[in-house]
Parts: C-alpha cells; structure tokens; sequence
C-alpha cells in the first residue's frame, strides 16, 4: 500500500488539487485513484489558468475555439467542462460503490460573481445542469452573497464545495446555510440522502500571515490548531432532518509555503475520519516518498486550545484575519479568472 493510500485506513480521503486534459489522457490520474486511493478532485480559475498555460493538449482546442462567436468565459467553460465530465466518470464507480460518500469532481462558479447572490446561485444551477453528473460539486465561495447561494443551491439539490473559509466564524456560517438548505429540501418533501457538500477551510494561508507576528514558539501551529478545534466541533454537531450527510470538512491550501516547515506538515497534522484533503501534485508527490499516515486530528485537540488562547491572548481575533485572506482569495482567483480568459479570448 502507497504512503498516500495508508491515509483512507483512518477514514479521511485525499483529493488531488489539480485537473487537466493532460491528467486525464495520460492515465496518470486513473493510476493515482487505483495506486493511491485518490478519492476526488478540485479544481479552480488559478488551476485551470496553468494547465491551460502549459497543457499541450489543451493548445489545438484552444486554436479551434479562437473563431467561436460565443464570449471568453463560454469559451472557456466549452474547453474544460468535458474534462470535468470525463472526470467525473472516471471517479463514477468510486461514487458509486460509497453510495455517494466520495469520487466527486469540483468546478468553480465566476470569480465575479462572489458579491452576487441570484447570479450565483444561477450559475450553480447552469453548471450543474451542464455537467449533469451525480458526483459533480459546484465551487461557492463562503461571502455573504454566496451564503446565500449555497443555501438555495442545496435546496435545489446541488452538490456543494464552498470555497475560501479562513476563520471559525466563516465556517459556522457556511454550515448553518449547508443546514438552512436541507432543511429547506426536506421541508418541501425532496429527498436528501443524495445531497453533499463540504466546507474547504484553508490552512496554511492563515500561519503565512499570522507567523510573522507570533513568537517562535507559536508560529506554524494556529492553522492546526483552528482545524482541529473545527473538527472536534463537527463531530459534536446536531443531526439533520431525515437521512441527510453532514457537511464534510475539507483541508485545502495544504502545500507548507515556509520551506523552514516539513512539506508534509499539513497533510500529517491534519488526518481524521469523515474529512477530506485537498493535495496539489508536489506535495502529494513528498507525501508518497516520506509522508507518515496517523489520526492526528484528534490528538491534537489539547494542544490546540492552548495554541488558540495564547493567540487570542496576543490580540488577534481569528475571524477578522479570516475577512482580510478571503478578501485576498478572492482577489488572487479574480485575477486569475481575468488571465485565464485572456488565454481563450
């Protein structure tokens, strides 16, 4: 058994941060499902500005659609949504055979759509439609206008990742619209058990900004920490109505961005039962040669409370930190939503 695979014995599934033509027409990322028990994919502007960038498959299609009369962004939604469904069908017999618990493929709505509720949750309806497969998750990020959004989209029977969750407060919101929305489902009498949705509360973003204003002996702990406190938290959480899943929590921005830290840093610390983590190429490469599978998560709960005080007790609110990285998410994904066009335009 890989390194990687050795993670599913505790429970957590591993998704590659990563999706392209190339991925898919090599093989290469069948192998990793069948080698390493890759369990999913994500997908964003940023990922598919790169592998549009330097994909070679990508380039004659790319040529074909210059003369198209259609705008860039359905241009560009023309070149990867069949990538995204040949996606999801290679991952279609995993969803399957976990009854709906794992194999799920995730595409992103417009970058400019992150103020706008009514377009977003449009768009999610479109997109889904588009794909038109089970196992497909539509990408919302966690503002207010997407609040809403993922509220009207679970209860119109849409899979969900809701992206760019950076601090406890975020992620309480996102999981009361996650329950608004099955509630909402099952108040009208539609079915539920099918319905998923996970909440990507991203990591090591948040030590990149906080380190340089900690003490050494605090630095490179608090993302853990936040995880760990959000998981024992969801396993206390309430059940919902009839047989609908809990929103799953998602690790994403897992790659360790201080070179002084272990590149595995926040794939070791970060295993526990019932939750996903997003792994882009490189570091899901360190993990196969030298990563330590363990169930961390809840070991860590001790730790964390005392890692959270001492922050707390420095001055630094979470939740306000938290507003400042979605903002600059949402940014980084705006801009690399606009280059990414320029490519297709």
């Amino acid at each position: 058994m890989s390194r990687i695979a050795a993670i599913s014995q505790y429970g957590q599934q591993i998704w590659l941060d990563n999706l392209s033509r190339q991925l898919l027409e090599s093989g290469e990322l069948a192998r990793w499902i069948a080698d390493d028990a890759i369990a999913g994919v994500t997908s964003n502007p940023a990922i598919f500005y790169n592998a549009i960038r330097t994909d070679s498959a990508y380039q004659a299609a790319v040529a074909n659609l210059q003369n198209s009369a259609v705008d860039p962004e359905k241009r560009f939604e023309m070149l990867v949504l069949p990538d995204v469904q040949k996606a999801c069908d290679l991952f279609r017999p995993l969803y399957e055979k976990s009854a709906g618990a794992a194999g799920f493929v995730s595409f992103e709505v417009s970058p400019s759509l992150a103020d706008d509720a009514a377009g977003t949750f449009a768009a999610a309806r479109r997109l889904w439609q588009e794909i038109d497969r089970p196992n497909a998750m539509i990408k919302i990020p966690a503002t207010q206008a997407g609040l809403s959004a993922i509220a009207d989209s679970i209860a119109d029977g849409i899979n969900v990742n809701v992206t760019l969750i950076f601090s406890p407060g975020q992620l309480a919101d996102v999981q009361a619209a996650y329950r608004s929305g099955i509630e909402r489902r099952f108040a009208a009498g539609l079915p539920v058990d099918r319905i998923a949705s996970v909440a990507s509360v991203f990591i090591s973003r948040l030590d990149s900004l906080l380190d340089p204003k900690l003490p050494a002996e605090l630095q490179g702990k608090t993302a853990i920490a936040m995880a760990s406190q959000a998981f024992a938290e969801w396993q206390e959480s309430a059940a919902l109505p009839g047989n609908a899943r809990q929103q799953m929590l998602l690790w994403a921005s897992t790659s360790s961005k201080n070179p002084a830290y272990r590149d595995v840093l926040y794939v070791e610390q970060l295993i526990g039962a019932g939750t996903v983590n997003t792994v882009p190429d490189a570091t899901l490469a360190a993990f196969r040669d030298h990563g330590e599978a363990a169930a961390t998560l809840e070991k860590n709960a001790v730790s964390a409370a005392h890692q959270l005080a001492a922050v707390a007790a420095l001055g630094i609110d979470l939740d306000t930190v938290g507003e400042e990285l979605q903002s600059a998410g949402l940014t980084q994904f705006a801009e690399a939503f606009t280059k990414l066009l320029d490519l297709v335009r």
